[in-house]
């Protein structure tokens, strides 16, 4: 006998302590479709998540700190990571080299197009700690001057 446990759903209140952002956060957030929780609601009804959604914010969030990335760029990593987990999929289903090849070369650019992301970023981080080597050894130049 199949017993079905039921997953654990939080209120988006509650949601919103555990993860460190406000309510309009997680609003936005599924207004943007970065999380699915409230296509599946019915109008009026209590927001209600799961901990799989829980984490796809926690996610979300890690992404968009860590990256620096604007909500457009958040939209598109996330874009582009659905697409990819969809050609995992399709790559379950094949049987056939051809059927994969297929995949791998549909997975290329979407790849490429996360690491471009990933890149412009490091680019302009680290323009900024040359900004800020720059004034550092200024700074110390003018020390060493004063003293």
């Amino acid at each position: 006998m199949n017993v079905k446990v039921a997953e654990p759903e939080y209120r988006i209140g509650e949601v919103a302590e555990l993860v460190g952002v406000t309510t309009r956060t997680i609003r936005y957030y599924e207004e943007l479709g970065l999380l699915g929780a409230g296509a599946a609601r019915v109008k009026g009804a209590h927001r209600l998540y799961t901990d799989e959604d829980v984490a796809r914010l926690r996610e979300l969030l890690r992404l968009r700190d860590l990256l620096g990335l604007s909500l457009e760029e958040l939209t598109s990593l996330v874009e582009t990571e659905q697409a990819r987990a969809a050609l995992r999929d399709q790559w379950a289903d094949s049987d056939t080299d051809r059927q994969r090849a297929a995949i791998v070369e549909s997975a290329i650019p979407l790849v490429e197009r996360q690491l471009e992301l990933v890149r412009a970023r490091r680019r302009r981080l680290d323009d900024f700690a040359d900004e800020l080597s720059g004034k550092l050894a200024t700074l110390k130049k003018i020390r060493r001057q004063l003293s």
